[in-house]
Order: C-alpha cells, then sequence, then structure tokens
C-alpha cells in the first residue's frame, strides 16, 4: 500500500476484533518481547498539576516490522466541553524506513488493550467460575472491561461503583444487556465485598486520599486494578497474594511505585511464559498496573493488519516525499 491509513475509533470498532483475537496478539507480543524481537521504552507521563496528564508508550519490533508511539491526554475538563475525557493517537511507522504506515485515533486500542492485559491476568488468578463482578469506577475502562469479561467468565451479577450518573446507566445498561443482575454500591467495601472479580479504573489524581483496601476482598477474589493502585491503600495490599504488576523493567526506572516492591511476585510476561507460581486458590489476587508499550505495540499491530485486509480506514499521504517536492 502506497502511503498510510488513517482510522478512527468507530473505524476500529468495525473491525470484528474479538476478545480471543486480543488475547492471543497480546500473548504473542509479549513472548516476542521476551525473546528480544520486540523492544520496548517505559511508559512516561507528565502532570501538568492542574488535573490533566499526558501519557506516551514507544515500542519497536521486527516481527511485525512495526514502531508504534501512543500519546494520550486525559484532561478532566473535556467533559464539559462535549469531548471525550481521553484523547490521543496511535502513530504507526516502519521498523526499517521509518515510514508511515498508519494513523489511529487512540480510544479503542487503549480500552481493548488495557482490558486484555486485564484479562490475560485474570484467566490465570481468578476464579473461572466467578460470577459477581465489582467495577470501581464505570467510564470506558469499565465498559472495555466488562466486554472483555462476559467473554471470559460465567458472570450473572455486576456490582457498580462511580460518581457520574450519565456512566453508571450507560455501565448498568450494557451489563443488563449481556444478561447481568446490576446492582449500585453503597459504598467501596460492599462492592469489594460482594465480588469475586474486582475492575477499579478510578481516573487518576495522585494527590487523592486512598478509599479502598485489599482486605475487604473475600478468599479467592481477584482485583485488576488498572489506575496503578493509586485509589487503593498501601497498608491492605500485602492482603494480595499472590500481588502482579504488568512490567517489573519498567517499574524500577518509575520514581512512584505503584506498590512496595517486596510484595510482587513477578509480572506479565512470567504468567504468560508459565514461570509464575501457581496460586492458592483461596488466596486473594490481584493484578497492578499502568500501562505498558507491549500492549499497545501488538493491537495496533493487529488493527493494522485487519484494517488492510478489510479495506477499512482511508488512505493519505504526505503531499510530497524527499526527492519530489521542491528543491
Amino acid at each position: 500500500m502506497s502511503g498510510f491509513l488513517i482510522l478512527s475509533d468507530s473505524e476500529l470498532a468495525g473491525l470484528g476484533i474479538t476478545t480471543a483475537e486480543v488475547l492471543s496478539a497480546l500473548e504473542n507480543a509479549i513472548a516476542a518481547q521476551v525473546r528480544g524481537t520486540v523492544k520496548v521504552a517505559p511508559k512516561s507521563a507528565v502532570l501538568p498539576g492542574d488535573g490533566r496528564y499526558v501519557m506516551t508508550t514507544l515500542a519497536t519490533g521486527d516481527a511485525p516490522d512495526l514502531t508504534v508511539v501512543k500519546s494520550v491526554m486525559v484532561s478532566p475538563r473535556n467533559p464539559a466541553r462535549g469531548l471525550p475525557g481521553v484523547e490521543g493517537v496511535v502513530l504507526v511507522q516502519d521498523s526499517e524506513t521509518g515510514q508511515m504506515r498508519a494513523l489511529m485515533q487512540a480510544g479503542w486500542l487503549t480500552g481493548v488493550r488495557t482490558a486484555g492485559l486485564s484479562a490475560l491476568a485474570a484467566r490465570r488468578l481468578a476464579d473461572p467460575a466467578a460470577e459477581t463482578i465489582a467495577f470501581v469506577g464505570t467510564g470506558a475502562q469499565a465498559r472495555s472491561h466488562l466486554a472483555a469479561f462476559c467473554d471470559l467468565f460465567p458472570l450473572r451479577r455486576a456490582v457498580l461503583l462511580g460518581r457520574g450518573a450519565g456512566n453508571l446507566e450507560r455501565l448498568a445498561a450494557l451489563a443488563r444487556a449481556r444478561g447481568l443482575e446490576v446492582e449500585i454500591a453503597s459504598a467501596p467495601q460492599a462492592a469489594l465485598a460482594a465480588a469475586d472479580i474486582v475492575v477499579s479504573s478510578v481516573t487518576l489524581a495522585y494527590g487523592m486520599e486512598p478509599f479502598l483496601d485489599a482486605r475487604w476482598l473475600k478468599p479467592g477474589a481477584f482485583a485488576a486494578i488498572t489506575d496503578a493502585g493509586v485509589p487503593w491503600r498501601a497498608e491492605g495490599m500485602a492482603a494480595l497474594a499472590p500481588l502482579y504488576i504488568d512490567d517489573q523493567a519498567q517499574e524500577v526506572d518509575n520514581p512512584r511505585p505503584m506498590v512496595d516492591p517486596a510484595l510482587v511476585a513477578g509480572d506479565l510476561a512470567a504468567l504468560v511464559t508459565g514461570t509464575a507460581p501457581a496460586r492458592a486458590p483461596a488466596n486473594r489476587a490481584g493484578f497492578v498496573f499502568r500501562g505498558m508499550a507491549i500492549g499497545d505495540f501488538a493491537i495496533a499491530a493487529q488493527a493494522l493488519d485487519r484494517a488492510l485486509s478489510a479495506g477499512a480506514g482511508t488512505v493519505s499521504d504526505w503531499a510530497s516525499r524527499p526527492g519530489e517536492g521542491p528543491a
């Protein structure tokens, strides 16, 4: 293909990529990272101090021959402007030539990637017979997790805890459409104590007072903590045994650890490659993460391949290339 593809969130969602395909792509990419055929940089973040934060990821590989860069902005004032609270873009280049292959809106990819990473951990750490799932935070991440976890577990009930009425109603409607009974939790402890699986996706604010405690989870429960553990009390995290994070190498370089490193049993690569020890079924388990470049790489590569096969997106190109334009 000459030029590059431009793909919106709606076009990406319309590609029909299934949860099973997402998990397979993530597993293959993580295995490639372990082999050294995909290289990643630690996720970076900038907090301007007014509630916004900007995050970027970078990964480059030889198979597929792609470089993927994602930049995402979280702006709490966007909803009042009629805009999504999270907006961003994914740049895909040929890793040999540097030529642009695709420009993608980042919303769909980020939701699917994040839920996929949680699901990879849950498939190895959660009760396969789990029936009740609790969501603390009911926005876009909760919706993507609902879809993925309904595909993996025999869920019958969803317990919701969130601040925004619109998001609560939307998530409740989606859960009911999946055949789940819906309960609105009265308090954080009630939400956690009721669930076999907990997903926390609270909008990050590093000055917030933690209000969730892992000791409230029932024995055998699993928590997917997508918000870097910020709303969770540090003194309760030892109740999660085992406790996994997304990428130990990335965490070593981060000045703000998500959890006490002494509590960490391993990372997602250890779970995926089978080197992690088995968990005791009665133990609470957790997966805490801030996001990892390999996930964005995997889903961007998968989406580009599917879009090219389906003829989706808009083909564009630069007005001129080196050697073609005026001197």
